[in-house]
């Protein structure tokens, strides 16, 4: 279910969507046929996480490896009479990670990068496909399988990963938990420095233009963040957990999340604030803060994790291994 706002605004702009929803192991093409129709086109990953995207390539972090595509407009020709695919991404490569519980992942200067959340690092991939760390926050003393601070997002700035976002400055296995609602923060990758305090479950760093945002989840808002001076701006507050954030233009793409009744949700503003909580995108318009168009899935797609934009394709195809 969708405003008719939305599939114009995605026709208009020449864009399409990816989106990542672990809960219902799916991988979502968001698709206009025509300013007044919109597709979804469905392809089935084993909790797929993190979406990557960039010069024709497309990456999907999921439960034990990392999958990579790559577009191909010949085939993309060949795919129905009506010649609506101007894309079609078809396998490459599978990188096997073992359970490192990935979130993010993101391309910076060609080197897939990955938010190894389980060991509370930045991770690249070596040539056997191995996750190599390379980074990880001042506060967590050793890498280990402990979950301690609940790594999650990453800006990546002029080809570097420049900020990352954590759910709590904390060292022992799963202690962000109990200061979930009000112990986020944002850290500078080239300083270790802690730059934001008091972020409610931040995700999804993301800079755009000359401003830098982030979702504090936790309050279902999203934000713009000054790292000189410690101010977060609410522009926009939404009526789910927001987690997965890309931009078209002045066009914030936002993913919303009902987030499940247990503890791990439970105790924050979000939840206070909004009942009736959604699970689907909303087009927040930058210049004004008012959500200009909104898709809502229903079923059992609950949980969104990442949502990029493929710009430049109006109508794109995904081929799994398996189709």
């Amino acid at each position: 279910m969708s405003t008719p706002s939305f599939a114009d605004l995605l026709w208009r702009l020449g864009i399409s969507l990816a989106v990542s929803t672990y809960q219902s192991a799916r991988l979502i093409l968001v698709r206009a046929e025509g300013p007044t129709t919109l597709d979804t086109r469905f392809r089935t990953f084993p909790s797929p996480m993190g979406v990557a995207v960039a010069d024709g390539r497309l990456a999907v972090g999921t439960a034990r490896e990392i999958r990579e595509f790559r577009n191909q407009p010949a085939v993309a020709a060949t795919l129905d009479p009506e010649g609506r695919h101007d894309a079609c991404y078809v396998p490459r490569k599978s990188h096997l990670t073992g359970d490192i519980r990935i979130h993010e992942i993101g391309f910076a200067s060609g080197e897939l990068w990955l938010v190894n959340t389980r060991f509370s690092t930045l991770c690249t991939l070596d040539e056997a496909g191995r996750a190599v760390p390379r980074w990880r926050p001042p506060f967590v003393t050793q890498p280990a399988a402990e979950d301690c601070c609940h790594l999650n997002g990453m800006a990546i700035v002029d080809g570097r990963v420049r900020f990352v976002t954590a759910l709590g400055a904390t060292n022992t296995a799963g202690g962000w938990r109990e200061g979930k609602a009000a112990g986020g923060l944002l850290l500078n990758v080239d300083s270790g420095e802690t730059v934001l305090r008091g972020l409610s479950m931040p995700h999804s760093p993301r800079r755009h233009g000359d401003r830098l945002f982030v979702l504090e989840s936790g309050r279902g808002t999203i934000a713009t963040a000054d790292v000189a001076t410690g101010r977060v701006e609410t522009i926009a507050a939404l009526p789910g957990f927001t987690r997965g954030l890309a931009f078209a233009g002045p066009f914030a793409f936002v993913g919303l999340s009902q987030v499940r009744g247990s503890h791990v949700f439970g105790g924050l503003p979000l939840t206070e604030r909004v009942a009736d909580r959604q699970c689907g995108v909303d087009v927040v318009d930058l210049r004004s803060g008012r959500v200009v168009a909104s898709l809502r899935f229903e079923g059992d797609v609950r949980e969104l994790f990442d949502v990029q934009v493929l710009h430049g394709t109006r109508y794109p195809e995904l081929l799994d291994v398996e189709a």
